[in-house]
């Protein structure tokens, strides 16, 4: 007989199999990968059947938030994930405690500044509303982006965590609301400008070149990677994942397709 300690570890052990946690009997011949839907999943979509004939099937499971694929990853539910920059994955790391590496950079997605109401960035009046991202990182990124078209100004120009308590001028009495990424398109007719990351427009029909008031350049430093487990850059799944991304064609895909909305990487 069991005791009934022994049970409830046993029951542990098969939950965490069932889940997929470990690595230990990874199949060969499939590769996991969480992303967020537009554009990564559109971009693994096009390398998976070049995959499927070199023997590999991809696992493409989309998400609409920018916690679970990497909480999933750590755990060891999904292999890698492919929907975030490096100053984001740091700030993740930092604040959960997880230790992910980035493995290769495939894109950049210009972060841009949207608006209902106005058609230029000068023309917000005073005391107009601008959402943000909640999070550190984006959140950083956007009150940098902000800085560039004049609009407010930072204690340190160069901070990518830049906070709301590191705006040293704002002349316009701008009212900022920080509110998840993923919500913002849907509160674009509810405030004066809104700062958008480029999978989120793209996914809401909103073209970040025509669209957007003003928008990040080509010299954007936050390119987007391939996350996993310390590690995964040696398993030869992810490298012929990371082979089939950086390839010639897959440049060319991402410039038709997203005609400078969404800019290679390498």
């Amino acid at each position: 007989m069991f005791s009934r300690r022994t049970l409830i570890a046993l029951a542990s052990g098969a939950l965490l199999a069932a889940c997929g946690g470990g690595n230990d009997k990874a199949d060969p011949n499939a590769l996991s990968i969480a992303a967020t839907a537009v554009p990564h999943a559109e971009i693994l979509e096009f390398v998976k059947p070049e995959l499927a004939e070199q023997g590999l099937r991809l696992d493409i499971r989309v998400f609409n938030d920018y916690v679970q694929p990497n909480r999933q990853v750590d755990q060891g539910q999904i292999d890698v994930n492919f929907f975030q920059t490096k100053p984001y994955l740091d700030e993740f790391n930092a604040s959960q405690g997880t230790k992910l590496v980035p493995i290769a950079g495939v894109h950049v997605e210009p972060l841009g500044a949207y608006s209902r109401r106005w058609k230029r960035g000068q023309e917000l009046p005073a005391g107009a509303s601008v959402a943000i991202p909640n999070e550190p990182s984006n959140g950083g990124r956007a009150l940098l982006l902000l800085q560039k078209a004049g609009l407010i100004q930072l204690a340190d120009p160069a901070n990518p965590l830049a906070s709301l308590k590191d705006i040293k001028a704002n002349p316009r009495q701008l009212k900022f609301k920080e509110l998840e990424a993923a919500t913002l398109p849907r509160v674009l007719g509810e405030v004066d400008l809104a700062l958008i990351n480029t999978n989120y427009a793209l996914d809401a029909k909103l073209n970040p070149v025509r669209d957007a008031l003003f928008i990040e350049d080509g010299n954007s430093p936050y390119t987007n990677f391939i996350v996993g487990r310390p590690g995964s850059e040696k398993d030869p799944r992810v490298q012929k994942l990371i082979a089939a991304l950086r390839a010639p064609n897959v440049r060319s895909f991402i410039e038709k397709k997203y005609q400078g909305a969404v800019l290679p990487a390498f």
